[in-house]
């Protein structure tokens, strides 16, 4: 299957932030239930849109990290280096879900754990070693990255930059997570009365829309 015939191609990418985006890159979240809960996880994951390097690849492309070029020759040197691409991915993930965890804390109005601030921290150590100052036209200085030409992992080093330039900003407040039900897709909430509750309108919000007027015909019954 060509990269961009992938699912995960045709991510919809509501998060405001790249980092964000990464990681609504599954079919939703649900709580853990007690069971669950002893596994180590509070939440389980609906339906896994990652499930390989190569959709780590075609979401790359949805999200304009990678040109077509760039994707294919990933690809190329993937099929070439199986196990170092299987490494990446699950760095990926790793990475994907310590974003969410720190995301949805602090939408909460929580603290983020300290193991998923360092999972971030080692994703950004390997990202500012490949970066470098250049000087660019006009005599303007820029960052580069270098050596990333087969570098397997050089989208995971632009999602961590990502994160770390969130939770930086000066104003975190209209980070959001989607009221849906199992879903809890995190975005930023850009409306002018910072009022948006839903990752989708048509999707979520239309869902809970009919649940509430369900609700409100049994309760006249």
């Amino acid at each position: 299957m060509k990269l961009r015939e992938r699912p995960i191609a045709k991510a919809k990418m509501i998060g405001g932030r790249l980092c964000l985006d990464f990681a609504n890159t599954v079919g939703g979240r649900r709580l853990a239930s007690t069971s669950e809960k002893k596994g180590g996880t509070d939440y389980v994951v609906r339906e896994d849109r990652l499930t390989d390097y190569f959709d780590l690849l075609a979401w790359s492309l949805r999200a304009g990290l990678l040109t077509d070029a760039d994707a294919n020759r990933l690809m190329r040197e993937a099929r070439r280096r199986e196990e170092a691409a299987a490494a990446v991915w699950k760095r990926a993930i790793k990475l994907r879900e310590a974003i969410y965890r720190i995301s949805a804390e602090i939408a909460g109005g929580k603290q983020p754990r300290g193991d998923d601030i360092e999972i971030l921290n080692q994703e950004l150590a390997v990202a500012h070693g490949r970066v470098r100052l250049a000087l660019g036209e006009e005599s303007q200085f820029l960052w580069e990255w270098i050596d990333a030409k087969e570098a397997l992992d050089q989208t995971l080093w632009r999602i961590a930059d990502s994160a770390a330039e969130m939770l930086t900003a000066e104003d975190m407040t209209r980070l959001r997570q989607c009221g849906g039900e199992d879903c809890g897709w995190l975005f930023e909430d850009t409306s002018r009365n910072r009022s948006r509750q839903w990752c989708v309108m048509k999707d979520c919000g239309n869902v809970a829309k009919v649940r509430r007027f369900r609700s409100r015909l049994r309760k006249t019954k």
